[in-house]
């Protein structure tokens, strides 16, 4: 695993990717020379500890078992000197999970997948600097009872994350099996996804799209980067769509194809559209607008009524792992972000020749 799979030790960067987007590798093995034909899910239960059949089965209905690396299903049998390997869409544990009674905003549940409403600052699982107070903590303690709490897994039922700044809609698995669907379709790019973002400047289309690798600054190690030329980093795509335009603001729509580590922040930087008051990436300063003290004061008024980046996850809609239908859920802008695109409204009404950037 290389250090671009681990996303670095800071809270912000283990927070804000898919983790389908890389898989992990938890157990590998080569086939001895002697082995007789066998199926690999009994193979691989009889080697490893604590893995039940049912859930090296679950693994490879979802693509997760690879022999000399081909995913195939828990039927296959097993050769001499076969390449075996499980994949899974997070790390291998790295910390203890203690359970926390953090009331949840919790917007939908069944048995098998549950919606949480994030409030912004609140980080989605434990990493340096931030080992309680987590989504995950939370999620451990409201579902401890469920087999796929019980263990104190980091990353339990998590099949995408959204950074700690940012507010909005997450689905979260209850089990192997919903976690193994969910997994493969955020890996295969079909969740719809929608984000409300705020940035600066007066975009000049009304949408569009913005296409380029995503990886670690080699400037900075606490900000992500675009390598336009493809040279590093990996493939991520964003489409955008101008909602409002407020002056030397605008309120935008971004539609994610893929879960890159802090993508709409950076790409909109890279297009010369910061988030609003987003400080790693250059948006918590005046970018756009006039030198009046008093519209300074009225940017720096906003900038204390939302104390974070503009960025709302919007909506999700994916296929139910269950009963195989579509299913989407919303959730509202929070109550920060609303005032703040109120103030500029106002604003930009108030004084129309400035509507410009």
């Amino acid at each position: 695993m290389n250090e671009e799979d681990l996303l670095g030790d800071d809270p912000e960067l283990t927070d804000g990717a898919d983790p389908t987007e890389e898989m992990y590798e938890h157990y590998s093995v080569t086939v001895d020379k002697g082995q007789n034909l066998l199926r690999i899910d009994k193979f691989l239960t009889n080697r490893m500890e604590g893995a039940s059949r049912n859930r090296i089965q679950t693994a490879a209905d979802a693509g997760n078992i690879l022999v000399n690396g081909v995913p195939v299903k828990s039927s296959y049998k097993v050769k001499p000197l076969d390449r075996v390997s499980i994949v899974m869409p997070y790390p291998l544990r790295e910390v203890e999970i203690i359970p926390e009674n953090i009331p949840l905003d919790i917007r939908y549940e069944d048995d098998d997948l549950i919606i949480v409403n994030k409030p912004a600052g609140m980080v989605v699982h434990p990493g340096h600097g931030n080992y309680s107070g987590t989504l995950v903590n939370a999620l451990t303690y409201h579902l401890k009872d469920l087999p796929l709490f019980r263990d104190g897994d980091m990353r339990a039922g998590l099949v995408h994350r959204i950074d700690k700044n940012t507010s909005g809609i997450l689905v979260v698995a209850k089990n192997e099996r919903s976690h193994a669907r969910l997994a493969k379709q955020f890996f295969d790019h079909s969740i719809h996804r929608v984000y409300h973002a705020l940035v600066w400047g007066n975009i000049e289309a009304d949408e569009g799209t913005v296409v380029g690798n995503i990886g670690r600054s080699v400037r900075d190690r606490l900000k992500m980067a675009v390598f336009p030329d493809g040279d590093g980093g990996k493939h991520a795509v964003t489409h955008y769509r101008v909602l409002e335009r407020l002056g030397y603001v605008n309120l935008i729509e971004c539609r994610l194809e893929t879960g890159r580590t802090h993508q709409i922040r950076v790409h909109m930087e890279y297009i010369g559209h910061p988030l609003f008051n987003d400080e790693r990436y250059g948006g918590d300063r005046i970018l756009k607008g006039t030198t009046f003290s008093k519209y300074k004061q009225f940017v720096e008024n906003c900038f204390r009524t939302m104390p974070r980046h503009g960025l709302h996850a919007r909506s999700l809609g994916f296929i139910h792992p269950a009963t195989g239908k579509e299913v989407f859920f919303e959730s509202e802008m929070p109550d920060d972000m609303r005032t703040v695109l109120d103030r500029w409204r106002n604003y930009v009404s108030a004084r129309p020749e400035e509507g410009g950037c």
